[in-house]
């Protein structure tokens, strides 16, 4: 099993797969990569002395027949965004409070493999269209989150192998891809050297971005975060690996980013949820490292846990570009292609479950919205498609829109259609120079021609990496940029995660005092409903170019093929075919501008915010230090209670009402909102109640460590639509049985005072979008018991049962509405805790209040016995908790 690689006059033991999989009589090469990196990971733990058990490798070996079988994972390393990250910290935190008052070792209660943070998720667009943008929104950003930044210093001091990038460094996944993954990673175990696949989890859904380097990993939630880097076994199921073929080359006319939507769209509708997905054939081949990163980081996007390219000479020509050393670079060949992890023209294609071919050439200039990044536009529908979504009923995608007033303009111009904001930002495109150079071109001759942009578009630029400035500044792009208002406003999540900042003043009281369906373009990976800015109502996904296009012409309902994007001052039209640069202008201008100098500079020198977070005090020691009056920093109560029994689970589940009853595709921006807090919501009365004026309410990814905000803010935004509550957005509800009209949380409180379990009814696609723990965490919170769906996305169910909520799917061709339920029945599940454990189907009985009764059967949507165990113990928490005591105190 065992062979040695000499490679820089180095001895390096590795685990032979292909001794390994010919001795259960399978060749290497049937095996898709991403099922050989995950043998390889349980093969090496395995003979490390890990508990692993020989069933888990025949059942790799032969995964087709296994699919879902569980595994014991050991990841390599744990990466995190603040919005994350600090809640786990926080968390930890707690944990070691719990543990020192039961009579446990706190010492222990450490990180066990490599923890990197990066503080990109805390930065909003206060100040923008100005020179010293980057600076003011770093002030603000600090003035804000100050008690946060010293909790994260501490925490660097309070746990091992914990590595923080402060703000201004750049957006995670870009960091991850240009300089922390490594690919092939060594270790001294024992007297041995070892070469091994990097392997990593990180809690952002994105993480799969990374898999464009060749390097496996994908987004969990927080909760699983925290358990991997205590140290625990990280359970996973074996996946169903499909192969997506690439066919052709992207056209001239098209970018990435519109192939990337094209790749989007085809796999959600092929449905690929759940599923890893591993791209191979001759239009992959030709694809960079950068191309590759921007379709592998919508994984989530078209459902997938991974989109995967194998490591070839792509992977090293990137890892040349970023300054990776040689001595390694020859490594990462040498071990790739020893232990048949290497892909190139004349690999065999392995065998997957299913091949989906999708022709690259059928990419075409688009964007995708208004709500979901899959529903791809061609540039000549968006139009008509805006027009006929304005007033047509909420139910058929509309805006329901019931006084024409398509014509009424205020005086600042605006009206239906308007684009209030252009944000060229997110790691999906800002990685890829490709697509930042087409957009300072346009940018270029736009400015040329003496066009600007109307004004009430308020436009930013977010480089996921400073390299993106320096070769902008390189290649003279960066001024033209900035010559039409996009000046570098700073380097992290903005826009795509709901941190967009104030609008325009002089705008801002026509869009807040109006009807009109405003919207956004943004060259982000999501759209849904509420997150960009809560006075937008359509929000629009593409390139960085179609961005800079839309936000000149100022409008959606434009058809640029029968319109000109705007007139010169001598009102001669321009058109934006004018403006759009050939794909030759584009790559020649790569490669005489993108050097390594341009990475060694982002990496080698300190980052935009390094000063102040250097100048930042911090206590030291072992335990944090809480607050009692902070409104950041509030110890949560996951620790408090009891471990549930079979009993306990079952009558909390016994004439439970509804409490939220939702259609299909309910996102966890919809769960737990991101952006800002309105001082109306349940969260924002709680604050001002606290005495916190509105200017100093921060966003939700703020106060996520304030478990009091962030129970009130799930189920709370401002779009979301419970049916129980037809009539109204927001996070409303009816209470049972008085039906009475009031806020989730208002009712959840009601609700747990009575003693009264609470539920949720919901149809496909529950909980698609972020990897966003508090969706969890505050559904348990609000004294939800269990979730009934018709399906899933992953993290999500995932982070349901770490938090000890029950996730149920019905049965097929059934749902809410199918049973003719309407959500005010209380409902009875039968011998639920039991029938977990057996993995059985469980017994529903609905009881509607004139007597009516309906029984149905839903299927308990816990994998593995690791989950059903943990869902049981009442979720993450408590089971590691009780990791850390005494068996005598530890909780029954």
């Amino acid at each position: 099993m065992k062979k040695i690689l000499h490679c820089n006059d180095v001895a390096l033991r590795y685990i032979d797969l292909a001794s390994t999989t010919v001795k259960h009589g399978t060749p290497i090469t049937q095996l898709p990569y991403v099922i050989r990196l995950l043998l390889e990971n349980v093969l090496r733990h395995q003979l490390l002395g890990r508990a692993i058990d020989e069933i888990e490798i025949r059942a790799l070996i032969s995964w087709r027949e296994h699919i879902s079988t569980q595994l014991s994972l050991h990841v390599e390393r744990v990466i995190l965004p603040d919005s994350s990250g600090l809640p786990v910290l926080q968390d930890l935190a707690a944990l070691r409070d719990a543990v020192r008052e039961r009579g446990g070792d706190p010492e222990k209660v450490d990180t066990k493999v490599p923890v990197d943070v990066i503080v990109d998720h805390s930065l909003q667009v206060d100040v923008w269209g100005q020179a010293d943008a980057v600076q003011r929104n770093l002030d603000f950003e600090f003035a804000r989150n100050e008690e946060r930044y010293r909790f994260l210093k501490w925490a660097q001091q309070a746990f091992q192998g914990l590595r923080v990038f402060p703000p201004g460094s750049g957006i995670i996944h870009q960091v991850n891809l240009e300089h922390l993954a490594a690919v092939v990673l060594t270790q001294q175990i024992g007297e041995e050297q070892w070469v091994f696949p990097d392997f990593v989890i990180g809690g952002d859904s994105h993480t799969p971005m990374i898999n464009g380097l060749g390097v496996l990993g994908w987004g969990v939630g927080g909760i699983d975060a925290e358990s991997a880097l205590l140290g625990r076994a990280y359970s996973f199921p074996i996946p169903d690996v499909i192969g997506v073929r690439l066919e052709g080359a992207i056209p001239a006319l098209a970018t990435t980013t519109d192939a990337a939507l094209l790749i989007t769209q085809t796999l959600r509708h092929e449905g690929v949820s759940g599923c890893a997905v591993e791209f191979f054939g001759p239009g992959a081949q030709q694809l960079s490292v950068p191309e590759r990163a921007t379709i592998a980081n919508m994984a989530p996007e078209y459902g997938a846990t991974c989109g995967f390219f194998p490591v070839d000479t792509h992977t090293l020509e990137y890892l040349r570009l970023t300054g990776r050393s040689s001595e390694h670079i020859t490594l990462i060949q040498a071990y790739c292609q020893a232990n048949h992890l290497w892909a190139d023209a004349n690999s065999p294609t392995p065998g997957y479950s299913r091949v989906i071919t999708i022709d690259l050439s059928q990419a075409q200039p688009c964007m995708s919205g208004p709500r979901r990044p899959q529903d791809r536009l061609p540039l000549a529908a968006i139009k008509q498609d805006f027009i006929d979504r304005l007033h047509a009923p909420t139910n058929e995608g509309g805006f329901n829109i019931k006084v024409q007033s398509s014509d009424r303009l205020s005086s600042n111009g605006l009206t239906h259609g308007r684009i209030i904001l252009a944000a060229i930002t997110s790691c999906t495109n800002t990685s890829n120079p490709s697509v930042m150079m087409t957009a300072g071109l346009i940018a270029k001759r736009a400015r040329e021609k003496g066009l600007k942009l109307p004004k009430w578009v308020k436009p930013s630029l977010a480089p996921g990496s400073r390299a993106v400035t320096s070769y902008l500044q390189s290649a003279g792009l960066l001024a033209e940029m900035e010559a039409l208002g996009f000046y570098v406003i700073g380097y992290g999540c903005t826009s795509c995660g709901g941190k967009s900042g104030p609008l325009n003043p002089e705008i801002l009281a026509d869009a807040e005092s109006s009807d009109w369906v405003l919207c956004t373009v943004l060259s982000g990976n999501r759209n849904f409903e509420g997150r960009i800015h809560k006075l937008a109502k359509a929000n629009y996904i593409g390139s960085p170019a179609m961005v800079m296009a839309y936000a000149l012409a100022g409008r959606i309902d434009i058809d640029f093929s029968q319109e000109p994007i705007g007139h010169a001052p001598d009102g001669q039209a321009v058109w934006l075919h004018e403006l759009w640069p050939c794909s030759t202008e584009v790559a020649t201008l790569i490669h005489n501008t993108v050097t390594t100098q341009h990475y060694h500079q982002a990496w080698n020198s300190p980052a935009e915010g390094a000063q102040q977070w250097s100048e930042l005090q911090a206590n030291q020691g072992t335990f944090w230090s809480w607050e009692p009056e902070s409104s950041y920093l509030v110890p949560p109560p996951f620790f408090d209670s009891s471990t549930p029994t079979a009993e306990t689970i079952d009558k909390t589940l016994d004439k439970t009402r509804v409490i939220g009853l939702f259609g299909d595709s309910l996102t966890t921006d919809h769960i737990s909102p991101s952006g800002e807090i309105p001082i109306h919501s349940s969260a924002g009365q709680y604050l001002t109640e606290l005495g916190i004026a509105e200017r100093d309410f921060n966003t939700y990814v703020g106060r996520r460590c304030n478990f009091e905000v962030m129970t009130r803010a799930t189920f709370d935004n401002i779009r979301i639509r419970n049916l129980l509550t037809p009539e109204r957005e927001g996070g409303w509800t009816r209470y049972f049985p008085d039906d009475e009209t009031m806020s989730i949380y208002a009712a959840s409180r009601r609700y747990i005072d009575a003693g009264v379990g609470t539920i949720i009814l919901a149809g496909k696609e529950y909980g698609t979008g972020s990897s966003r723990d508090w969706a969890a965490k505050g559904t348990a919170l609000l004294g939800i018991k269990a979730v009934i769906a018709k399906s899933f996305e992953r993290i999500h169910r995932s982070n349901l049962i770490g938090m000890g909520v029950c996730p149920f799917s019905f049965s097929a061709g059934e749902g809410w509405q199918e049973l003719s339920l309407d959500g005010t029945e209380t409902y009875t599940f039968f011998d639920a805790a039991k029938n977990i454990q057996l993995t059985q189907k469980v017994l529903v009985q609905a009881t509607h209040k004139n007597g009516r009764v309906v029984q149905f059967w839903v299927t308990p949507q816990a994998y593995t016995k690791a989950e059903r165990d943990l869902l049981l113990q009442g979720g993450i928490m408590l089971s590691v908790l009780n990791d850390y005591l005494p068996p005598t105190q530890a909780q029954q």
